[in-house]
């Protein structure tokens, strides 16, 4: 622990959780989908929908989409600027079960057609949980470089993915895999030390079995 984790997040809004927690998983969610976002559908759940408003949670969130960090001085006006980069938003209640207090549902459309559903959490002191992607259990942080594959749930895809990412010198910090029957669907989470080639990435996307492959990082823009 070191004293921001004390002190809390450099940040713009009164609170951490509400406003620069939603910043970060608006943020984090735009990275994901990898493209500007066209249309997005926002959905709030528990303390985000009783009390977001006040918080300007719902500006916080849009802010994020349009790519700002919580520090950004233009979050307050993130609906207007929003509305003039065309950004279609609506906003509604998330049809969630037992899930976090703070949580957000956010379907989003980018400006290429790409398309990707999130549940995001908003921990406290600004941390984040990226819970669900596409329907799938996620679970991890947006701290680290993050592969996030969705494949057949067939032998084999777990060993071409870790000797990639062996190959090209890439150390797991964790990983995290979900199914949703056997022989359906299935995702691996894998959050990484260092930054994974976008050549590879493609690579994978390629390989016989997997649906989609979605790359996160921190640090690149």
């Amino acid at each position: 622990m070191n004293i921001f984790d004390i002190v809390g997040p450099v940040m713009v809004g009164p609170s951490s959780s509400h406003t620069a927690g939603a910043v970060k998983i608006g943020y984090v969610s735009r990275k994901l989908l990898a493209e500007p976002v066209k249309k997005a559908e926002i959905l709030l759940y528990g303390s985000f929908l009783a009390t977001g408003k006040g918080h300007g949670t719902q500006k916080a969130l849009v802010a994020g989409l349009l790519g700002m960090e919580p520090d950004d001085s233009r979050i307050p006006d993130s609906l207007n600027l929003a509305q003039e980069a065309g950004m279609e938003i609506t906003f509604g209640e998330a049809a969630l079960k037992d899930a976090h207090p703070n949580s957000t549902q956010l379907i989003l459309t980018g400006e290429n057609g790409r398309q990707l559903e999130i549940i995001g959490e908003s921990l406290g002191g600004s941390l984040i949980n990226i819970a669900s992607i596409d329907g799938l259990s996620a679970n991890f942080s947006g701290e680290y470089p993050t592969l996030i594959v969705h494949n057949l749930d067939q032998p084999g895809h777990i060993a071409e993915v870790t000797s990639m990412l062996s190959h090209k010198a890439v150390n797991i910090a964790e990983m995290q895999l979900y199914r949703s029957s056997r022989g359906g669907n299935a995702v691996m989470i894998i959050e990484c030390d260092q930054e994974i080639p976008q050549e590879s990435v493609k690579w994978l996307s390629h390989l016989e079995g997997v649906v989609k492959v979605t790359y996160y990082s921190p640090f690149s823009d």
